[in-house]
């Protein structure tokens, strides 16, 4: 498996190529718990869901690029990283604590801005 997709109406399907040789524990944890619901909300230009994982650190970031998707150890969680978060000093995105990092988002990440809440559907791809 290489890739993940989020969808909903709106946006139809954006897929993330997953970073297999960069956090394959993370990787294989989550590919391992879909599909799922996704309610996600928003901080900064970033989306964020509690995932209930429990995974462990592997890789960890806080600068991250735009159109990365992490795992927040600390939080527990799934980020989609678009922009600027409230910890960025420049156009990046600044994780609040470490991430993982399993995911990168192909093509262009700035559909996610419209939403301050994001409901769809995280599934595996090809």
């Amino acid at each position: 498996m290489n890739t993940i997709i989020i969808e909903n109406e709106k946006i139809g399907q954006i897929r993330a190529k997953l970073l297999n040789n960069k956090n394959p524990n993370t990787v294989n944890t989550i590919i391992g718990n879909l599909p799922r619901e996704l309610n996600l909300i928003a901080w900064g230009e970033s989306l964020y869901e509690k995932m209930g994982l429990g995974i462990p650190a592997e890789n960890t970031q806080i600068d991250c690029e735009v159109g990365d998707i992490g795992y927040w150890v600390r939080g527990d969680a799934m980020v989609i990283f678009f922009g600027k978060t409230p910890r960025s000093k420049n156009d990046y995105p600044v994780a609040a604590s470490p991430v993982n990092v399993f995911a990168k988002i192909r093509g262009d990440c700035s559909v996610f801005k419209q939403f301050m809440t994001f409901s769809g559907t995280l599934k595996a791809g090809d």
